[in-house]
């Protein structure tokens, strides 16, 4: 028998996760806050609630996916203050690509309740969602993840579990999204090499993508920076800006020093300057062909 669930952020990663819980048997009471996001649960089984703090019932669950740290925020301690409302027993499942010390932060607000908070970020796109084939990152007390285990089955291939600090998963989720942006800059300079010499970019990702780069990363970001293929964005710009930013914000906490990083930051800040904030963040890599003199 399905779970009841309060369901709180209906993007483009949101509203097909929410699907595959109705699909799956769970029970959702939903809320975005552009309400006609929320239209097509309807017919699918889910209640849709006037506010987010209605979608969830005292000692319930909850499962979120929102922007960014400013909107987990003020859902979880703002006016009213959704940890306050899920109270003793509740569990909040944060599935948002956040900063680990807006999870600690917010984890510490839900402890003063009584609820808990379980940090699960994913590492996939909208297809991947919507397939339920995301890899899922999970953290927290052995208690809440075990109720939430159900839940994140539904939604992914496979739970990695990270232990009972809260935070840790995130810190996976924002050093995973580091090296995949790492890895757009670096096939966006191999690839600006190779058109410089006159050897074709879709054939060199091709093989590097099936030889020493077999992976999803380098295999799908390859073929769309290869082919300059950067819109419709799965993930826009801005959002790889803010994921670069929380990662060196947390470096900086941990005295770990990433230049990569800042290098990364600076190539963001250029995409942006150029007019690309709606295109996917495998734009980025434009600059460095722009860099290299080829602007056809």
């Amino acid at each position: 028998m399905g779970l009841e669930i309060g369901f709180v952020g209906l993007g483009n990663m949101g509203l097909p996760m929410a699907a595959n819980l109705l699909a799956s048997g769970h029970r959702l009471t939903v809320w975005n806050r552009t309400q006609s996001r929320a239209e097509p649960l309807s017919g699918k089984g889910a209640t849709i609630a006037p506010r987010a703090a209605d979608t969830i019932r005292r000692g319930g669950v909850l499962v979120s996916m929102v922007a960014d740290d400013a909107a987990l925020t003020e859902l979880v301690a703002g006016d009213p203050a959704l940890a306050e409302r899920l109270g003793q027993g509740g569990i909040h499942i944060s599935m948002s690509t956040v900063a680990p010390a807006t999870t600690r932060e917010l984890a510490e607000v839900h402890r003063k309740v009584g609820s808990t908070l379980v940090a699960a970020p994913v590492f996939g796109r909208p297809d991947a969602a919507a397939a339920k084939r995301l890899w899922i990152c999970v953290s927290g007390p052995a208690a809440a993840k075990a109720t939430a285990q159900p839940i994140l089955e539904a939604l992914g291939q496979r739970v990695f579990d990270f232990g009972e600090v809260t935070e840790a998963a995130n810190v996976v989720k924002i050093s995973g999204n580091f090296l995949i942006a790492a890895a757009m800059e670096a096939m966006g300079e191999a690839f600006a090499l190779a058109e410089k010499n006159g050897v074709d970019r879709s054939a060199l990702a091709s093989m590097l993508g099936q030889t020493l780069f077999a992976c999803p990363v380098y295999q799908g970001y390859g073929a769309a920076i290869a082919n300059r293929r950067h819109s419709p964005a799965g993930f826009r710009l801005p959002l790889g800006l803010k994921d670069v930013e929380i990662v060196l914000r947390s470096a900086r906490e941990a005295n770990a020093p990433m230049p990569t990083a800042s290098l990364l930051r600076d190539r963001f800040v250029h995409a942006l300057a150029m007019g690309r904030a709606d295109l996917d963040w495998s734009a980025v890599a434009l600059g460095a062909r722009e860099d290299a003199g080829l602007t056809d």
